[in-house]
């Protein structure tokens, strides 16, 4: 099956039978065990440790602190400011501080919580807002707590500003919003197994998104050079974003090379919260401002968000947001602010949607309010301000593809509702009801009493790739011979699988591409050139685009030894001549960086659309809410696959609800309260409704085979979709989210 066709899935089966090996079923005779030892505290000086009481212990072969990290004592994905073991002082409750090694993994627990460390509490930094404006609060880091400041500027965008045409704002709208803290979620804990290697150099088998990254701050740490710390891609049992830090890597390859032994590190589910970044929180306020009849004449906003103890992918969330932050319309007059800082909060960093999400919940809330105060429906508010080909963004650059965002929402505004429905909104809800399909479900929490629905929409923007100036490549290598009397093809790339169904559409390009049946895509690893992060939406346009050209380079070939050799077929050409192999990278066209003043360049490579429509059922006396359905438009450019391709809307979308309506890391003076999933609480089966979709296809021409990025977008506009409706059965404003049942219950007027 080749690209278009929904391909099944290499690792589809054994991951429903339980048969695939994820990175935590990793084995080795003789491996050891790891656990990690980590700070109760947000913040506190670090006075002594003592590892003696661990070392004494029977069947402990390694207590390392960070006096024993043999390289570079520091590492990060775009700073090297997070110590592989704190050193003087811990930031963050979690930080890891030392690591051991036991022949099992209750000892190796037991023998980490034995050491001891004397710590010297002090004030931790955990309100983002005077961590970046007030000027006598303690620096987290040397450098102070800004990690980012991220203006964006155009016209004025004041009561002064006016249109082209002249008009000034009639109407003008404000609000503050909240978002609070998600986690990834992902279902497989960080895990990997290092094993130290003949040459002094070791090998790691980890569960990650970018391979190549790894190494890179892994080797210097380790004191290596990079060809001596190989890197294999393990079973991943999802990512979102929070596998592009590295989590146990460094810890498990110094255990190995101090003992000589394989050492595997696997997180249980609540070390796995304090393991990994989350998304940031963000505080926003917004004016927006209008003409009568509703065409947006300037927005100003100021989005904060808190990074948490160390950088991470923070600069470059900052950059998605700024410049993504009025959304995907048509604005003349903007200023926008927005900042990262540093707190000593849990660390925050990638997560789908990448910034973009946070600002989109804030200006479709403020679109909502603006057509409310100009008397337009929402879709229409919307449609009038839709951004086109050949529209700008807020930082001047030129949407030079088809965006045919009116076009969407008016597809979307003419789907079926879910009936029945009530009269004018909101509404009670019409007779008795199956009781599973209302607020609170078979808890039988009602039984229509006090149901109202609503229905709410969403529009999100996302840029696809990485952004300004990043050199964004990947690297595809292809062979093909003949097996068995056959001609197969390998690929090979370091693109990491992640269960978005990359392997399948690499195996689909290979056989689009050179008309054999038989792909076999090769494990992940560092053996081969990068392939970049499995993030940003990015691996089927740049990891596709290199094993399309890699196998156009060995068509080339064959074409070559076929024009030689007349009346030859391809298996006697592979019989003769033996196998053709190519190596190609592939890069998109460049972006550059934002000008630091007024925010202005072509930052971004790809931008992607996508609209939500959201119909809920709200108990408004219990504040329970109960998502109906979901419908969902999206241009996707061209589809690969697409079972897959729904599979990722329908997935993006989900996280998008969850953030809506119960998705919230609680933190309470910079510790984490609900580090579980009895207490961080996911859209399971039962939460997530009926889905009705439309897959636009309007090809993208600088993207392979027209394509765009697909898994993000989803995430950005159901958020604003669900909390819309929300708003719409309740009548009231909900400014944050998750929306709590107390925001309802008690924020309804009497």
């Amino acid at each position: 099956m080749g690209v278009g066709a929904s391909a099944p899935r290499p690792d589809g089966t054994l991951k429903v039978t339980g048969e695939f090996a994820y990175a935590s079923d990793l084995w080795l005779d003789g491996m050891l065990w790891g656990a990690t030892l980590r700070s109760p505290h947000p913040s506190a000086w670090i006075r002594s440790i003592d590892v003696g009481p661990a070392l004494a212990m029977p069947g402990v072969f390694a207590v390392l602190t960070h006096e024993d990290v043999p390289g570079e004592k520091f590492y990060g994905l775009e700073h090297k400011d997070q110590p592989v073991l704190a050193v003087d002082q811990v930031r963050y409750q979690g930080e890891p501080v030392a690591v051991v090694a036991a022949d099992h993994p209750e000892t190796a627990r037991r023998a980490a919580a034995a050491v001891v460390v004397e710590y010297e509490v002090r004030e931790a930094v955990v309100d983002p807002r005077r961590a970046a404006f007030d000027p006598s609060c303690p620096p987290v880091h040397p450098g102070g707590n800004i990690v980012r400041h991220q203006p964006v500027r155009v016209g004025s965008a004041g009561p002064e500003a006016r249109t082209s045409d002249g008009a000034g704002a009639e109407v003008v709208v404000t609000g503050e919003y909240e978002v609070g803290m998600q986690d990834q979620a992902f279902l497989g804990p960080e895990s990997g197994l290092a094993v130290p290697a003949d040459d002094g150099g070791v090998d790691l088998f980890v569960a990650t998104q970018w391979l190549h990254v790894d190494q890179d701050q892994v080797a210097p740490c380790l004191g290596l050079p990079k060809e001596k710390v190989r890197l294999t891609l393990a079973g991943v049992g999802g990512a979102f974003g929070a596998r592009e830090d590295l989590s146990m890597q460094i810890h498990a390859s110094m255990l190995a090379l101090r003992t000589g032994r394989p050492v595997k590190i696997v997180y249980g589910r609540e070390e796995s919260f304090f393991g990994h970044v989350h998304r940031h929180p963000a505080w926003m306020r917004y004016e927006h401002g209008a003409t009568a009849d509703g065409r947006l004449v300037y927005v100003r906003a100021e989005i904060l968000l808190d990074g948490g103890a160390y950088c991470s992918s923070s600069p470059a969330v900052v950059g998605n947001a700024a410049s993504l932050g009025v959304g995907p319309y048509e604005v003349a007059n903007v200023s926008i602010d927005a900042y990262g800082t540093y707190t000593n909060n849990p660390p925050c960093g990638a997560m789908r949607g990448f910034g973009a999400v946070q600002a989109c919940y804030a200006y479709e809330s403020q679109m909502d309010r603006l057509a409310e105060a100009c008397g337009l429906s929402p879709v229409e508010i919307r449609v009038r301000n839709a951004v086109a080909q050949g529209s700008r963004l807020a930082t001047g650059q030129l949407i030079d593809t088809p965006a045919p965002l009116a076009s969407m929402l008016r597809e979307l505004e003419a789907m079926p509702l879910p009936g029945p429905l009530p009269g004018p909104l909101p509404g009670p809800l019409p007779g008795p009801a199956d009781l599973r399909s209302l607020p609170g479900g078979v808890a039988q929490t009602t039984h229509g009493e006090g149901v109202r629905r609503g229905v709410g929409y969403g529009v999100g923007i996302k840029n696809i790739c990485f952004s300004e100036g990043f050199d964004d490549y990947s690297t595809a290598r292809v062979r093909i011979e003949l097996l068995g009397g056959e001609p197969h093809v390998l690929v090979h790339t370091a693109a990491a699988e992640v269960g978005q169904g990359l392997v399948a559409v690499q195996a689909q390009i290979a056989r689009t591409e050179l008309g054999v049946d038989r792909v076999t895509v090769a494990p992940a690893d560092t053996s081969v050139g990068s392939a970049g992060s499995s993030s940003a939406s990015r691996q089927s346009y740049v990891t596709g685009g290199a094993v399309k050209t890699a196998c156009a380079a060995v068509r080339e070939r064959l074409d070559e030894l076929g024009a030689a050799n007349p009346g030859f077929s391809l298996e006697e050409l592979l019989d003769r001549f033996g196998p053709v192999e190519e190596t190609r990278e592939y890069r998109h066209r460049p972006t550059f960086p934002m000008d630091p003043v007024t925010g202005q360049g072509d930052s971004h490579t790809q931008l992607a659309l996508c609209v939500h429509r959201a119909v809920v059922d709200v108990d408004v006396d219990l504040g329970l809410v109960k998502v109906v359905e979901l419908a969902a438009v999206q241009d996707v450019g061209r589809i690969l696959n697409p079972l897959a391709l729904e599979g990722q809307i329908h997935g993006g979308s989900a996280q998008g609800l969850g953030l809506a309506l119960m998705e919230e890391i609680q933190v309470r003076d910079g510790k984490v309260t609900n580090p579980s999933f009895t207490d961080y609480l996911i859209p399971t089966i039962l939460d997530m409704p009926p889905m009705r979709l439309s897959i636009l296809e309007n090809p993208d021409p600088h993207a392979p085979y027209g394509l765009r990025g697909a898994g993000e977008p989803p995430t950005l506009s159901s958020t604003p979709a669900v909390a819309a409706a929300v708003r719409a059965a309740t009548g009231l404003e909900l400014p944050r989210v998750p929306i709590r049942p107390d925001d309802i219950a008690f924020g309804r007027a009497s």
